[in-house]
């Protein structure tokens, strides 16, 4: 059975797991005690994240994020199997959620929970559901949500380009969050003009070039995405150590900056395709050259259909 493909929401959540699970639930004491695994024999899930938490007044309990790029029709059955696995494999209280990022078609309805009655036996489940179309930009730096911050634009208000440059720099600021700027760019493109995100992203590059942490990634040759890391990667092994500093430039630099442009590509996969684009990611993410994965999302734009868009990138490799 083919899973379907997740966004990091696992790792986006643990930036900030306390100010995250305060957000979502409204309770302001809760605390995180653990991001726990949710493997379960009889459902293969990756998109959801479960976290243990606790308050004085509530006790432990585990909360269930489910977050999607958009609505996805089978979630409720996907949520009710989901939360009885996880409440009897850990023997505790479930709060699940739903946090959806892009608005879906005006004809979908996105259903509040799930509930069925067949021959008189009622079966139900509820869930808290977020659209974060929904969602005031200002609480993401209000209440320092971490998680957040690369959907900045997409979020009630987001759209200014000022609150993108702002939210760019928190997350250049912190070398744990910097990765996170190719997904920002990403959903930039939702609201400004390519050109214009292209400009943001390289706003302040002056500022941002003194900083330790910086000089320290660009002297290994580790891209934050784009070019320069592996160029003066490149240029300082020459200088430092001949072959073996070359080798070390364009490794790391490769190294971080597929990363990047693979969230990308799983991006636009799903929003162009669904899961059919998905199940093509895996053999993408074999795909060594660096320059030819930069030359994949216009081809996902392009293409008509995924049988269309593998024919472009097999096209590519040979």
């Amino acid at each position: 059975m083919t899973k379907k493909a997740d966004i990091g929401s696992k790792k986006l959540i643990s930036l900030s797991p306390n100010e995250w699970v305060r957000w979502v639930t409204g309770i302001p004491n809760l605390e995180t005690l653990e991001i726990i695994s949710s493997d379960f024999q009889w459902v293969s899930r990756e998109g959801d994240v479960l976290v243990k938490v606790t308050s004085p007044e509530t006790g432990e309990f585990l909360i269930l994020n489910e977050v999607q790029l958009r609505h996805d029709q089978n979630i409720p059955r996907r949520v009710r199997a989901y939360s009885g696995l996880a409440e009897e494999k850990y023997k505790c209280p479930i709060y699940p959620i739903v946090v959806n990022i892009l608005p879906p078609s005006e004809t979908t309805n996105i259903a509040p929970k799930y509930e069925t009655n067949f021959l008189g036996i009622v079966a139900r489940q509820d869930y808290k559901i977020i659209n974060l179309w929904e969602v005031n930009v200002n609480i993401v730096f209000e209440q320092k949500i971490n998680t957040l911050l690369p959907f900045v634009p997409v979020l009630k208000g987001g759209e200014n380009e000022e609150i993108i440059r702002e939210a760019l720099n928190i997350l250049r600021k912190d070398p744990q969050l910097n990765q996170l700027e190719n997904l920002l760019a990403f959903f930039a493109t939702f609201v400004l003009k390519s050109e214009l995100v292209q400009q943001i992203m390289r706003w302040d590059m002056a500022v941002l070039h003194e900083s330790p942490w910086y000089q320290e990634i660009l002297t290994k040759g580790i891209s934050l995405g784009k070019q320069e890391g592996i160029q003066l990667g490149k240029q300082e092994g020459i200088s430092l150590g001949e072959e073996r500093g070359i080798q070390l430039g364009k490794q790391e630099g490769i190294s971080l900056g597929k990363e990047g442009i693979l969230i990308s590509i799983q991006v636009l996969l799903d929003l162009k395709f669904g899961e059919e684009g998905l199940k093509l990611l895996a053999e993408i993410k074999q795909i060594n050259d660096f320059k030819l994965l930069t030359e994949i999302p216009l081809k996902i734009k392009e293409a008509k259909s995924p049988e269309d868009f593998r024919q472009s990138y097999l096209d590519l490799i040979e």
